[in-house]
C-alpha cells in the first residue's frame, strides 16, 4: 500500500537498529522481515511507520523518531557534523546514529574533552543552548599556575574579557599544588562562549593545560564511558533532562 507519510522500507529498518543498510537487504532477501503478515523482499517497498504492522524475526519493531546519546568526546575530535581536515564526533558513531542525522549539542572545543550530548531533537537542542535558560556547565580544568581565594572573587562577579563580560561563574579550587606551581580547579558557567574557561583562567594569569567537561544541565558524564565511547541516554537521564527545560 502508498500512503502520503511513508518511508522505505530499508530506511525503516535501519533506523530500529536492526542493521545497517547491507546488513538489512540481506536480512530483507533472506525473508526475515514481514509487512502486515507478508514476507517482503523489497527494500524500496514505501511503508507508513504508523499504519503498517513491520516484523524482524517476529518481533514488531517500534520506529523511534528521536534519539539521545552520551559521548566521552576525546581530544582531536571536532564537535561538528562534517569537517574536511579533521575527525568529527560523528566518525564516532555507528550507521545506526548517522542514519537518525544526530548532530552534538553545543560544542567543545577540539582539545576539550568530556560530555557530549548528540540527538536529533532540534526543539531540546535549542531549548538546552537557550541563553534565556542558563543551563550550568561544569568543567574540571588542570592549570598551570596557582589559583586562589581571589579568582575565586573575580569569576562570582564576572569576567570582563575584550569581547563579552563573563556572567558570574562559580570556581572551586579542587586542590592546589605549589612545588609544581599546578592546580585542579572546578568550574561552573551558564554560557558557553568560544574557549570560555580558558579565556577566565588566563585573566586570573594562568593556564589551562587540560579541559573537561563534566556535567550539562541533570545531564552527567559516566564515569564508565572511555573517551571516544558513547551509548544511548538512559529513561531516567532523558526525563531529568526533559523537566529540567519543560
Amino acid at each position: 500500500m502508498w500512503y502520503n507519510s511513508s518511508m522505505r522500507l530499508d530506511k525503516f529498518l535501519v533506523a530500529c537498529a536492526v542493521g545497517s543498510r547491507t546488513e538489512v537487504k540481506n536480512l530483507l532477501k533472506a525473508g526475515r522481515v514481514t509487512v502486515n503478515g507478508k514476507k517482503e523482499k523489497s527494500a524500496k517497498l514505501q511503508i507508513n511507520e504508523e499504519r503498517d504492522e513491520i516484523r524482524f524475526d517476529g518481533q514488531v519493531l517500534e520506529y523511534e523518531e528521536f534519539v539521545y546519546y552520551m559521548m566521552n568526546k576525546p581530544q582531536g575530535v571536532i564537535s561538528a557534523t562534517e569537517d574536511s581536515i579533521h575527525r568529527t564526533v560523528l566518525d564516532l558513531l555507528d550507521d545506526i546514529a548517522r542514519t537518525k542525522e544526530v548532530f552534538p549539542v553545543g560544542r567543545l572545543d577540539i582539545d576539550t574533552h568530556g560530555l557530549l550530548l548528540l540527538t536529533n531533537d532540534g526543539k531540546l537542542a535549542h531549548a538546552l543552548l537557550s541563553p534565556k535558560r542558563h543551563v550550568d556547565k561544569a568543567y574540571l580544568a588542570h592549570v598551570e599556575g596557582i589559583m586562589t581565594q581571589e579568582d575565586v572573587e573575580t569569576f562570582a562577579k564576572g569576567i570582563p574579557l575584550k569581547d563579552f563580560t563573563c556572567q558570574p561563574a562559580r570556581l572551586e579550587l579542587v586542590s592546589v599544588d605549589p612545588e609544581k606551581n599546578q592546580s585542579l580547579v572546578r568550574v561552573t558557567i551558564a554560557e558557553g562562549k568560544f574557549h570560555q574557561v580558558k579565556r577566565m583562567v588566563a585573566y586570573c594569569g594562568k593556564e589551562v593545560v587540560d579541559l573537561q567537561r563534566l556535567t550539562m544541565g541533570t545531564l552527567a558524564l559516566d564515569e564508565n564511558l572511555e573517551r571516544g565511547e558513547w551509548r544511548r541516554l538512559t529513561q531516567e537521564e532523558l526525563e531529568h533532562l526533559l523537566a529540567s527545560i519543560a
